[in-house]
């Protein structure tokens, strides 16, 4: 019988991009899935076979109970993610009543429930928006954030680790920088269709150097959290284990693609005046600055490496993106 069989893992979060990988890449490898949404109209794909269960809006009175009955694991992914048109009169609240408020009560049903692990999706925004001269590392000294959903997710962090310190649960941090792959949405799909347009844009020889993660490494890495002795108690930052510049990122798209790659050159100065004018300044910092993770703590500490390579994980993007353009 394989090892996982007996292993029943609650997702929240189940349907999105993350959540519907994840429960297909466990259930391949034998786990049993409980999917937890949001209401049966939050379905909007297949789902990974296993059983459904509806808990309406998480924050702290969500009831859980039918959904953790027998599970051994959970993957908390769902959160309240950024929003380009914000509309609460108080983000900072807005975003702990999901994100932090829901994720403890949560994690304390779950205590409750006998769950083993209990591994929490975070965001490399913990750590900061970007990196000048050294890379982050998972466990660097904790920073004084001002973004309201890093700040969410930090207060998350903090108080599933005092659990963890209690001895009340094991607990797993896993903070992701940009993850793409089949089905991808966001920014990344905004490249990919940018991209695709061959419009010729001032993005040549940006400097920078980010990391990415693609889904199939990001599910590798949340396995290994679940099942590792040594992952109990740890926070760890994921990537695919090569920085690439915004520049060579679009090349590499419009490579995928098979269009050409109309990029010219702009001095960096004179687009950050152009991009402020038009208040596009965020735009702008996530395309030049660099934000870069190390990763080496998984590799010493789990003995994790990235399964698949940057070059093939961008291939099955374009591939499942241009594949559902043609249907």
């Amino acid at each position: 019988m394989p090892a996982n069989a007996n292993k029943k893992v609650l997702i929240t979060g189940a349907n999105g991009f993350i959540g519907q990988f994840l429960g297909h890449y466990l259930l391949e490898n034998d786990y049993h899935l409980v999917h937890a949404l949001r209401s049966p109209k939050s379905i909007q794909q297949a789902l990974a076979a296993g059983q459904l269960q509806y808990i309406g809006n998480i924050d702290a009175h969500t009831d859980w109970s039918q959904a953790l009955k027998a599970v051994d694991i959970v993957v908390h992914l769902a959160a309240r993610v950024h929003v380009m048109a914000e509309t609460a009169a108080n983000p900072l609240l807005a975003f702990e009543q999901t994100n932090y408020h829901g994720t403890i009560n949560l994690a304390k049903q779950a205590i409750s429930a006998g769950v083993k692990r209990f591994i929490y999706l975070s965001s490399i925004k913990v750590n900061g928006e970007q990196t000048k001269e050294q890379p982050f590392c998972a466990d660097d000294p904790a920073v004084t954030l001002d973004d309201p959903y890093a700040l969410s997710k930090q207060q998350a962090e903090l108080a599933l680790l005092d659990l963890q310190q209690q001895g009340l649960l094991e607990v797993v941090i896993i903070r992701p920088p940009l993850v793409y792959g089949a089905g991808v949405k966001g920014n990344f799909l905004r490249l990919i269709q940018l991209a695709e347009k061959q419009l010729p844009l001032p993005l040549k020889q940006i400097k920078n150097q980010r990391s990415l993660v693609s889904v199939n490494n990001l599910c590798s890495l949340i396995q290994c959290g679940m099942e590792h002795p040594k992952a109990s108690g740890q926070v760890f930052l994921v990537s695919d284990g090569r920085d690439i510049s915004s520049s060579e990122l679009l090349a590499q798209i419009s490579q995928a693609l098979q269009c050409k790659n109309r990029l010219f050159y702009l001095p960096r100065g004179l687009l950050q005046v152009l991009t402020s004018a038009i208040g596009k300044s965020q735009e702008f910092q996530r395309l030049f600055d660099s934000l870069q993770v190390d990763i080496d703590k998984n590799r010493q500490l789990l003995n994790w490496q990235p399964q698949t390579s940057m070059q093939s994980a961008l291939q099955q993007t374009i591939n499942f993106y241009q594949k559902e353009q043609a249907e």
